[in-house]
């Protein structure tokens, strides 16, 4: 399958992970056709077999992305818009995506940036990179952050950044617990491709349980949720329990090797 190698937006293939950069200066924000392209290499990658995992950047230093691009909305894209298959930023509202998803921030991530961030599976940050959701100051609502935030950090913390638009670093970020790591500029890359590849050498078919199971149990009871589980009812675990793959671990384990996983 091909990536773009060019334009507001690149994926580079590195062996099972592919690397996603954003680079459309001067501070990366996200018009109408920025986010069609963003989502059409998301979900090629969703449908790519060859690919496990998903590794979200952007160029430069200062910004990762502020998110929606307002100079593109006073020259005519609508706020209401296309914004492609997988919806803002391309991972917001793209079905079906069971592969893990990384995202490494680094610098200035407010806004529709941050949604988008908040739409990865991990998060790590550079020291410098600050957070916020100043979409209040402008008269508007931070749509999916109100969604999202309540349910990923504490009530009252997500209430006060929606609320008033502060802005926040990485270190109260971390403390708050929607970023998962926090390394040195320098160390931002490496750090994330040691997680996207650690990520990798596991069980793709596992990774896409987890990864529906999670997703479609957020509003289930538990006893539903697990029933659904115990009964195959999710197709990830329907695939991961009657594949090669389930058989290989359990092999492996009693041979006291490291298992082969195929993703069949």
């Amino acid at each position: 399958m091909s990536y773009p190698q060019e334009g507001p937006v690149r994926a580079t293939v590195r062996g099972t992970v592919l690397e996603v950069t954003l680079d459309r200066p001067k501070a990366n924000a996200i018009d109408l056709a920025t986010s069609r392209i963003m989502g059409d290499v998301f979900k090629t990658f969703r449908d790519d077999d060859a690919l496990r995992v998903a590794l979200l950047t952007a160029a430069g230093e200062k910004f990762f992305c502020p998110g929606w691009d307002l100079k593109a909305a006073a020259g005519g894209d609508a706020v209401d818009g296309d914004y492609g298959a997988g919806g803002f930023g391309g991972l917001q509202e793209l079905p079906h995506l069971n592969k893990p998803v990384i995202c490494a921030v680094n610098g200035i991530c407010c806004g529709g940036g941050l949604e988008v961030a908040l739409s990865c599976d991990i998060i790590l940050a550079a020291e410098h990179a600050t957070f916020a959701l100043p979409e209040i100051r402008s008269g508007t609502v931070a749509d999916a952050a109100s969604i999202k935030l309540p349910k990923r950090i504490p009530y009252h913390i997500a209430m006060e950044l929606l609320l008033t638009g502060r802005w926040l670093d990485a270190a109260e970020a971390h403390r708050w617990g929607f970023v998962n790591h926090v390394v040195p500029a320098a160390e931002l890359m490496t750090k994330a491709r040691e997680m996207a590849d650690l990520i990798a050498s596991g069980p793709p078919l596992v990774m896409a349980a987890i990864k529906e199971v999670v997703r479609e149990a957020e509003d289930m009871k538990f006893q539903d949720a697990l029933n659904r589980i115990t009964r195959r009812q999710f197709a990830t675990v329907d695939t991961l329990y009657g594949s090669e793959d389930m058989l290989e671990g359990f092999t492996a384990f009693a041979e006291k090797r490291d298992p082969v996983w195929k993703g069949k």
